[in-house]
């Protein structure tokens, strides 16, 4: 695939959140975080995870090559998009059969390895079979965070606008510390096993003090209620505020 980029970050000056963690032996807990981990596998393994997740979206790809999810993998996409849009292997593969009734192609890829989680990130814009969309490209910035196994634990997406996207101009592939992504913030995806126990104990704690994680478990466990809520209440609006048509 030679429109793959691949880039290997160099280490970040100075103490990172990760490693602060593990300063504080929160790394060697069972409410470790993604940001714990680091790579099992090669580069090119992470960048291709992501492209697959891509090309399941994409009529001119192998649409059935799916990526490697983990068992409760989260797809949180933030506003203006409809936070979480999937939660669950199973439930991810089916949005996307549904999604091919609404036909996309994403010509346009950047994406590239890092050494921190998340390990794959890109930068794409999406097109839509789609007339009222009058050929315009939607513009996405997208992570990829994995568990040792290789299993993609959270996708998350922002608009790649300004104003939209979770980093400034100054920094393209979000690698400074103050970052606000949710990928991070997760307990359990930094532990052995690398999974998601939305409905335990060691959740509900980290829930307790985070109100993003207290969103996604309340959302996880009523996922049709609230995205049917999000995408009523984002209405006409939700593709010329998400793509940068206004």
């Amino acid at each position: 695939m030679g429109r793959i980029a691949m880039a290997v970050t160099a280490a970040l000056v100075g103490c990172t959140d990760a490693s602060k963690k593990r300063d504080l032996g929160e790394c060697e807990t069972e409410s470790a975080t993604a940001d714990c981990l680091t790579p099992t596998k090669e580069a090119a393994y992470y960048v291709e995870q992501a492209e697959k997740y891509f090309n399941t979206m994409d009529f001119n790809e192998a649409m059935d090559d799916a990526p490697n999810y983990a068992e409760w993998v989260v797809r949180w996409e933030w506003p203006p998009w409809l936070l979480l849009t999937a939660f669950g292997a199973e439930h991810i593969e089916s949005t996307d059969l549904l999604l091919r009734l609404y036909p996309s192609t994403i010509p346009e890829r950047d994406c590239r390895f890092f050494e921190q989680q998340p390990f794959a990130r890109c930068r794409v814009v999406f097109y839509y079979d789609d007339p009222s969309h009058e050929g315009r490209g939607c513009p996405i910035y997208e992570e990829f965070a994995f568990n040792d196994a290789g299993e993609m634990t959270v996708i998350e997406a922002w608009s790649d606008l300004d104003g939209l996207r979770p980093m400034g101009a100054e920094d393209p592939w979000a690698e400074t510390e103050d970052i606000d992504r949710i990928s991070t913030r997760i307990p359990g995806l930094g532990t052995a096993s690398g999974q998601l126990d939305i409905n335990g104990s060691v959740f509900a704690s980290a829930a307790e003090s985070d109100p993003v994680l207290a969103d996604l478990h309340n959302r996880a466990n009523n996922w049709m209620e609230t995205w049917s809520a999000e995408l009523d209440a984002a209405g006409d609006a939700l593709w010329p505020d998400g793509c940068g048509w206004n």
